[in-house]
C-alpha cells in the first residue's frame, strides 16, 4: 500500500501531501509472479520467499488472511513493518536492532533498490522478497493473493479452502471489480479528495456500492457461492477499517458500519472466522492512518474510540447456511510470533 494520492512513497511526496492532490492508485511496478512452473524465473519453493506487510494496510492484510487460511506460514515467512513510516517509507523498527531478522534490512526500500536501483516509484506493501538475493520479486497487490490460492497449492495445508474456485472465477472477478473500484479505492477517493465535487462523487459511489453489496448479502452468507472466497477477503479488509478510520478520517460518514445491520453482521461473521480477525491489529491501523496522513490530520492525534468490543458479539449469520471452508477445515493456531492483541484487550 502506498497511501499517497500520486502513487509515490511517503518519502517522495511527504506525509503532509495527503489530501492535496487527486487520488490515483498506482499500478504495481514489479508484476513478476511466483508460479508453480517458475515461468517468470520465480518458482514456488518453501522458505525461499518472505512476505513483507504492514498490518495497517488493507491490501497487505489480504495477503495475511490468505496466507493464514491456506496454511502457508511455514512456507512463506513474514516480515511486519512499523505502522508509522519515515522518509524512506516502510521500516522494520518492530524487530530487534531495527532490522528484519531474515533479510537483514532496516527499510523495505532496500529490497526495492536491490531489484532496481533508483526505482522512482513508491515502496508498497504487500511485497514478496527473494531471501537468497534480497531482491524484491513482486509488489502486485492484486495478483499476489490469487497466486497464493492457485499457484502455491502444493504447499497448502491439508484442508485448505479453495479461495478462487475455477467455476466461480468469472462471478468472483465481476463482484471484486465493483468492490475494488467503489469500496476498496472509494474510501481513499473520499479521504484524499482535493475538491468538494471529487469528494461527493466518490462518496455517492461508495455508499451506492455498499448498499448493493448489502442487498446481495441479505440472504446469502458469502459474496459468491456458499464458501469464503477471495471476494470476501477483499471486502473484509475495508469493512474492518471502516469505523476506526474511514468514517471519520476519510469523511465516509453517511453511516457507521455498526449502523448497517447486514454489513455489520457479515463483517463480524468473518472477523470471528479463524484466519480473519486473528490477523487484524486495530492499534496499527489507527496509528498509521492518523499519524502518517498529516495532510489530513495535522495534529497527529489518534482517536481513543471507537469501542471495538462489538466485534466478538453474536452475528447469527450461520442461519443463512454456507460452509466457511467448503470441504476443508479451519486453519490451526496463530504462530506465537504472529499473534495480535484482540480488541477487548487493546
Amino acid at each position: 500500500m502506498n497511501d499517497t494520492t500520486t502513487g509515490d512513497s511517503a518519502g517522495s511526496g511527504g506525509n503532509d501531501s495527503y489530501g492535496h492532490k487527486p487520488f490515483k492508485r498506482s499500478k504495481s511496478h514489479f508484476p513478476d509472479r511466483i508460479t508453480a512452473d517458475g515461468r517468470d524465473g520465480w518458482p514456488v519453493e518453501p522458505g525461499r520467499y518472505r512476505l513483507a506487510v504492514s498490518r495497517a494496510c488493507p491490501w497487505a492484510s489480504r495477503a495475511l488472511v490468505s496466507r493464514r487460511l491456506l496454511g502457508l506460514e511455514d512456507a512463506l515467512s513474514l516480515a511486519v513493518a512499523d505502522p508509522i513510516q519515515d522518509d524512506r517509507s516502510w521500516r522494520f523498527t518492530l524487530d530487534p536492532d531495527g532490522k528484519d531478522p531474515v533479510l537483514g534490512i532496516r527499510h523495505l526500500s532496500e529490497a526495492y533498490d536491490a531489484r532496481e536501483r533508483d526505482y522512482p516509484g513508491g515502496v508498497s506493501v504487500p511485497a514478496i522478497v527473494d531471501v537468497p538475493s534480497g531482491q524484491l520479486v513482486t509488489n502486485d497487490y492484486q495478483q499476489i493473493t490469487l497466486d497464493l490460492a492457485t499457484e502455491w497449492t502444493a504447499l497448502h495445508r491439508p484442508g485448505a479452502p479453495d479461495l478462487y474456485p475455477a467455476p466461480l472465477r468469472p462471478e468472483i472477478d465481476e463482484v471484486m471489480e465493483g468492490i475494488y473500484r467503489d469500496i476498496n479505492n472509494g474510501v481513499y477517493k473520499c479521504g484524499f479528495a482535493s475538491s468538494q465535487q471529487e469528494y461527493e462523487e466518490a462518496y455517492e459511489a461508495l455508499f451506492a456500492r455498499l448498499d448493493q453489496v448489502s442487498a446481495r448479502l441479505a440472504d446469502r452468507r458469502y459474496l459468491v457461492g456458499d464458501t469464503i472466497t477471495e471476494a470476501d477477503i477483499r471486502l473484509f479488509t475495508t469493512l474492518v477499517r471502516f469505523d476506526p478510520v474511514y468514517h471519520g478520517h476519510f469523511k465516509c460518514n453517511r453511516n457507521k458500519l455498526t449502523e448497517h445491520p447486514v454489513l455489520w453482521a457479515y463483517a463480524r461473521d468473518l472477523y470471528q472466522t479463524p484466519g480473519f480477525g486473528d490477523t487484524v491489529d486495530f492499534d496499527h491501523i489507527k496509528r498509521h492512518y492518523y499519524q502518517v496522513h498529516t495532510g489530513i490530520n495535522p495534529t497527529g492525534i489518534v482517536p481513543a474510540g471507537p469501542d471495538l468490543s462489538g466485534w466478538t458479539t453474536p452475528h447469527h449469520r450461520e442461519q443463512l447456511g454456507g460452509r466457511p471452508f467448503g470441504d476443508g477445515t479451519p486453519p490451526g493456531p496463530v504462530p506465537p510470533g504472529e499473534r495480535v492483541t484482540p480488541p477487548d484487550a487493546a
